[in-house]
Parts: structure tokens; sequence; C-alpha cells
């Protein structure tokens, strides 16, 4: 079970920290992540780091988000963070957290993530 938090309402140039919770039958994953869902937007994985293994805490972003946006983990305490810099209007969305094993070179696609938390609502006012 993921569970997401930390979401709200900011005007832009602010700042949030949103954290994601693992816990249960959550096993044999490689890599975490973060995505968003817009109205009338595709769901795009925004943020991503390997859990365990010899390339683990590599990250990778979506240049949506490039510089602004670091994803971190806290391995005692499985679980992963987001925090967000620099926010603009377009990044209002409601934010998911993902676990699951996808291919590295389709570390972006959401739907290779088995794994799929409640999400936690940002909004971003000009």
């Amino acid at each position: 079970q993921l569970q997401a938090s930390g979401g709200g309402s900011v005007q832009a140039g602010g700042s949030l920290r949103l954290s994601c919770s693992a816990s249960g039958n959550i096993f044999s994953i490689n890599r975490m992540g973060w995505y968003r869902l817009a109205p009338e937007k595709q769901r795009e994985l925004v943020a991503a780091i390997t859990i365990g293994g010899t390339t683990s805490g590599t990250t990778n972003y979506a240049d949506s988000v490039k510089g602004r946006f670091t994803i971190s983990r806290d391995n005692a305490k499985n679980t992963i963070y987001l925090r967000m810099n620099n926010l603009k209007p377009e990044d209002t969305a409601v934010y998911h957290c993902a676990a699951g094993r996808p291919e590295p070179a389709r570390w972006s696609n959401p739907y290779d993530y088995e794994h799929w938390g409640q999400g936690t609502q940002v909004t971003v006012s000009s």
C-alpha cells in the first residue's frame, strides 16, 4: 500500500514537499516514483528513484520538472519524498506515488509500475 501526503495550495514560485509511505505487500520493486494527473492531460511520471541493488538511489526526472523537483528516499522509513520548488500553475495536478519494476528505459511510463497509491492534490495559483 502506498500513501501520499503533503499536497496543498501555493502561489507560483512556492514550494511543497510530498511524502509517500510504503507498507504491506509491496515486494520485489526496484523503483519508486511520482506521477501526476491533471484534467485533460496525460498521466505524467515526473520523477523516479531506484530502490536497492547496485544502482540504488539513481534518480530520473521529466524535462518539465528537471531542476525544480527533487526525489529522495528514506529506506528506514520506507518513504520517498518529492521536494517541489519554483512551482508553476502548470504543475497543478493530483500527485500519486508508484512502485514497481519497470525496465530502466521505461522508467517514465507510469503504467509499468505495478503499485499505485491514492493521490494528493497540488494547486498552484498564478
